[in-house]
């Protein structure tokens, strides 16, 4: 990877923003504000953090308009999504990246985000976090707002953790890509798709059917998406829904039947997705990924 591309990491006194690319902020984002603060960061809230446009933080031409001028201005050292929910693909296409290519700051962010991480990794190779985001950071543990501050300050991921389900065992290194499953088959096909081969792939999802992971999993299978793989991380798949007619097999069993063939490292339960322990991830760093049946070891 280029390093020229990774944003320059922060430091006490930086200023950083936060905008609301998708959904409207519901919630008093005042414990998010003053943990950021503590970490010596002086925190600039875009206009969409109090706007409201049906479900969204405003128009997608306010929504657009807001994360350019956080990515514009050079006093803005990283900018965090405050929540994810639904919308960032209504707005990518309006945002101007150029400056950003030439002078990379770090986007932070996780679920809908996925759409602007994709973007970004495809067209400007720029990594990316995905991690906690304000909206989530007072259900967040302190081992994962832990990992972001260490993240977003130049100290580089380490996991190591067993995981519940039996693994696909082997040892591999590539860029870490990825999020949340429905955003990427969202971006499928489009200007916004990304380039899965030689790549370690991490996906999550919330709140789906089990049919639609099942569905969602094929779909990428088919557009000849998961074959070409260095590995796959699958993190968490929370508050799944099942129908009348159980689906009748877990979420780490259909991996297996769906990408056992290929035999890449599978780990299963990564700590990161719609969960309170969601850790950091720096999508688009390479990263080494060494993976035993229970045990799963990723360092960058």
């Amino acid at each position: 990877m280029d390093m020229t591309k990774t944003p320059p990491y922060l430091k006490k006194g930086d200023q950083v923003g936060i905008v609301c690319p998708a959904w409207k902020v519901d919630q008093d984002l005042t414990g998010a504000i003053t943990l950021l603060q503590s970490w010596g960061l002086n925190v600039i809230l875009g206009k969409t953090v109090h706007s409201s446009y049906r479900q969204y933080a405003g128009s997608d031409e306010l929504r657009a308009h807001d994360f350019q001028q956080m990515l514009d201005n050079d006093d803005i050292r990283a900018v965090f999504a405050a929540r994810g929910g639904y919308g960032c693909v209504r707005m990518i296409d309006r945002v101007d990246f150029s400056r950003f290519a030439k002078h990379p700051k770090w986007i932070i962010g996780f679920s809908d985000v996925t759409v602007i991480h994709s973007h970004v990794h495809q067209h400007y190779g720029i990594p990316t976090i995905h991690g906690q985001m304000p909206i989530t950071i007072p259900d967040a543990t302190k081992a994962s707002l832990n990992s972001l501050r260490e993240t977003l300050f130049g100290k580089t991921p380490v996991y190591e953790y067993q995981s519940t389900h039996l693994n696909l065992a082997g040892e591999t290194k590539g860029q870490v890509i990825g999020g949340n499953l429905a955003l990427l088959v969202n971006v499928l096909g489009s200007v916004s798709d990304m380039d899965y081969n030689g790549k370690i792939l991490f996906i999550e999802d919330v709140g789906e059917y089990y049919y639609a992971i099942d569905r969602m999993l094929w779909t990428l299978k088919r557009a000849s998406k998961l074959k070409n793989l260095k590995g796959l991380l699958v993190g968490g798949f929370t508050s799944l829904k099942d129908s009348a007619t159980p689906f009748g097999i877990s979420i780490p069993d259909l991996v297996h039947e769906i990408v056992g063939e290929y035999g890449y490292p599978v780990a299963f339960d990564f700590p990161a997705g719609h969960i309170d322990n969601n850790f950091t991830l720096i999508l688009g760093k390479e990263a080494q990924l060494h993976v035993e049946k229970r045990q799963v070891r990723l360092v960058y």
